[in-house]
């Protein structure tokens, strides 16, 4: 026969064991959950560094020519290098700097030399001195202009262009430029108000 006491004893082991045998059966699943969360964090921790790692600058759309073409200001332009046989030259390695007048500006300099844009097109030697002088060897960047503030820079041409700054404003000869540092695979387009018309 079974005392008070020790069937107390007995109830008391039985919750202790039962007590026992729940800790060690929650261990197991309460850190899984843990586990796979840490997992989970590092693998999208590595995805992202990986991302970032292999994002790269977009390369510029084209050469000059190529961008000059894809470029709904530019059509006089290009059809200036056209007619002057000067494509095959701007689609070269280069590098070229080229400050490419708008076409607002090739309409305020037909009306400065008297003629209309067909006969500018068909004196193709006067066409090929003007363009040249938009052109210069190399890739000039803004930050290399602006070191050439009051110097003159010789042109493909031959002549020179003077570079002019004042505040923000940076002027090659009395054309401003109004953007800077389009880039291209083989150089870079500084757009111009004024069409630069090479010394007589």
């Amino acid at each position: 026969m079974i005392t008070t006491r020790a069937s107390k004893s007995i109830v008391a082991l039985g919750l202790l064991a039962s007590v026992a045998f729940a800790s060690c059966g929650s261990s197991t699943p309460a850190s899984a959950p843990t586990t796979a969360t840490t997992s989970a964090a590092a693998t999208a921790a590595t995805t992202a560094t990986t991302d970032a790692m292999t994002t790269t600058t977009p390369k510029p759309a084209g050469t000059i020519v190529d961008v000059a073409v894809a470029s709904p200001n530019f059509t006089v332009l290009v059809a200036a290098l056209k007619a002057a046989g000067l494509v095959a030259t701007l689609s070269g390695p280069g590098p070229f700097t080229v400050f490419a007048p708008t076409d607002a500006a090739f309409a305020t300099a037909l009306k400065t030399l008297a003629i209309t844009k067909e006969q500018l097109l068909a004196d193709v030697a006067k066409l090929k001195t003007i363009l040249t002088y938009h052109v210069v060897a190399g890739s000039v960047m803004a930050g290399d202009v602006l070191k050439l503030d009051g110097k003159e820079v010789a042109t493909v041409a031959g002549p020179t262009v003077k570079v002019k700054i004042s505040g923000s404003t940076v002027m090659i000869n009395d054309a401003t430029v109004t953007t800077a540092d389009v880039k291209a695979s083989n150089g870079v387009i500084h757009v111009i108000d004024k069409v630069l018309l090479p010394p007589a």
